[in-house]
């Protein structure tokens, strides 16, 4: 039985008018290794402050005001180094928060061109 995912994708495919790449060359292409290795090394040392990802009886934070207070500083200096931050804010809600799980969906809200 095809998945949520599968019916988004295909539909996804079906309105794309030109040829599509194959997924192994999406997956190599769709990343940044950079800014994987700066995310990656930040971590590292916020392990050692915070305590590693996913240890039972780690604090709780609030990084959705974090995340928020650093993407309104990326919009006033540029710097992105903010971006990074709001990354692996977002990963470790991602993995410590109390989110109600995955469940994918096209909202219908879209990225628009500047």
């Amino acid at each position: 039985m095809p998945t949520i995912t599968d019916h988004l994708r295909a539909h996804l495919l079906a309105s794309v008018p030109t040829r599509v790449p194959d997924l192994d060359a999406l997956r190599r292409s769709e990343r940044s290794p950079e800014f994987e290795r700066l995310r990656t090394n930040r971590k590292v040392i916020g392990s050692m402050r915070y305590g590693l990802m996913g240890a039972p009886g780690k604090p709780h934070y609030d990084r959705i005001r974090c995340m928020i207070r650093r993407l309104t500083a990326y919009r006033l200096d540029g710097n992105a180094e903010h971006l990074i931050d709001v990354a692996n804010l977002a990963e470790l809600e991602f993995v410590e928060g109390n989110h109600r799980g995955v469940h994918p969906q096209d909202d219908g809200e879209h990225s628009a061109a500047l």
